[in-house]
């Protein structure tokens, strides 16, 4: 199995991978297909409209995670790697008041979002809670095109067919395009230790089958670059955050308040946590914001890993742009088993394919760059997801707010609690990191589909939104 670090983290814009990047996506893909010839087009028909419709978790939370305005700028040609954040409010307010879109390369299509994109909340499509259809008609409204697809985490979009496919292949052998193609926990330790390479080194060696070391290098620098810019924007960030919630930006303050600790040397003991909690909210602060985020592997769980990362730079003394990027490899190997083997959506098995998923992830890139085993690194991973299991996604009004922000805090904290237990450790331990990933999947299978990112249930329905 390979699956790129590059997969795993995917540079775009907040507040959502799954609701706002996936469908953005979509669009863009459905484009690509009306403006091609693989589609049987009925002779002398032209395209003149563009229909939309929402399914699942996508319609019931949708307006919270901004889809439709995701849906909108991926109708314009927008991607989520490559849009002005700063230009998205100007592109939808033209859209609503011309009810048309423009994209390069295609003429001008009918779109009117109040009436051509509706949130159906009684229809889930079968594949995935994430679901949506695109449909293009002629100027008589006849059916040219329809088209389902599927956000299934992590900015990752699939067609129905696709999705099926995918899941018949499941645990079939792959062609072994990568030196090192580990599918589990349990091949990646068995390949380490045939091949004497760390996680990071058979990593590395697979994503050079694919690219040049100057590339990947530069791939995983930009990747840092993003995350670490992400993090500055979110500790410069102020007011409230948009929604109607009316939650206060919080990272600004306390990273005030903890650079005034660290400049007067006044001890304080829960001083580690604190900084480890400032870069998350910081980054999931940005994110709620709509700003521009890497998925690590969601965007709801962004903060863990550059907070991890952010804090091993700043107290780490051997921490370097090798170890940063031992540390995504690492990352992204563990991220890969997970959403091979389970989920990192949450609107499929809820927040801990999110933030459980970040955190494990974090955990193993921290004990790689402080000399971990592999054993270790593995060890470390389980920690971090056991203590995550069962964890539901009920954001409060549909927003990627309360709880998600302060849960990306304590998904660092975890991150790096694993890493220190397994680092006092010699990798042996009673429940396999693959068990884990199981446990996870059979949970998230078990979970009520209140708890899965349709906000209808817990902290959703029990907290006032204002």
């Amino acid at each position: 199995m390979f699956l790129s670090v590059f997969d795993i983290f995917k540079i775009g814009i907040g507040p959502s991978s799954s609701h706002t990047m996936g469908p953005m996506v979509a669009a863009r893909r459905f484009l690509d297909e009306l403006a091609g010839n693989d589609w049987p087009r009925p002779a002398g028909a032209h395209v003149a409209a563009v229909k939309a419709s929402l399914h699942g978790s996508l319609a019931f939370t949708g307006v919270g995670h901004a889809t439709d305005r995701a849906v909108i700028l991926g109708l314009t040609g927008e991607s989520p790697e490559t849009i002005d954040p700063d230009r998205m409010d100007a592109i939808i307010d033209e859209v609503k008041r011309t009810r048309r879109i423009s994209p390069p390369g295609h003429p001008d299509y009918h779109f009117d979002p109040a009436e051509d994109l509706v949130f159906d909340r009684k229809q889930p499509l079968p594949g995935h809670a994430n679901g949506m259809t695109l449909s293009a008609h002629d100027r008589d409204g006849a059916l040219l095109l329809k088209r389902i697809y599927y956000s299934v985490g992590g900015g990752f979009v699939m067609t129905d067919t696709e999705l099926e496919a995918d899941r018949a292949k499941k645990g079939a052998p792959e062609l072994k395009s990568v030196p090192y193609p580990f599918a589990n926990a349990a091949q990646m330790l068995e390949m380490a230790a045939s091949s004497g390479l760390s996680i990071a080194e058979m990593k590395r060696a697979n994503e050079l089958a694919h690219r040049s070391e100057e590339q990947l290098d530069a791939e995983l620098d930009r990747v840092w670059n993003a995350m670490d810019s992400c993090v500055e924007r979110g500790l410069r960030g102020e007011g409230i955050l948009p929604g109607g919630l009316k939650v206060k930006r919080r990272a600004r303050l306390m990273h005030e308040k903890l650079e005034d600790d660290w400049k007067s040397n006044r001890v304080n003991p829960l001083q580690a946590n604190d900084w480890l909690s400032v870069f998350a909210m910081a980054v999931n602060e940005e994110n709620a914001a709509g700003g521009r985020v890497v998925t690590a592997p969601t965007n709801g769980a962004a903060g863990v890993i550059p907070a991890t990362l952010r804090y091993l730079g700043r107290f780490h003394e051997d921490f370097d742009a090798k170890g940063m990027r031992d540390f995504l490899l690492t990352a992204a190997a563990v991220g890969g088993i997970l959403k091979h083997n389970a989920s990192i959506s949450g609107a499929e098995v809820g927040c801990q394919g999110e933030v459980g998923s970040a955190s494990a992830m974090a955990a193993a890139g921290c004990a790689a760059i402080m000399g971990g085993t592999p054993q270790q690194v593995e060890n470390a991973a389980e920690i971090a997801l056991e203590h995550h299991l069962g964890m539901t996604c009920d954001p409060v009004a549909g927003l990627v707010q309360v709880p998600c922000i302060e849960r990306n805090a304590l998904g660092a904290v975890k991150a790096v609690t694993a890493a220190s237990l397994a680092m006092r450790g010699d990798g042996t331990h009673f429940v396999s990191l693959d068990a884990c990933i199981e446990t996870m999947r059979q949970t998230g299978r078990d979970m009520s589909e209140h708890y899965k990112e349709t906000s209808t249930g817990g902290l959703a329905v029990n907290v006032p939104e204002c």
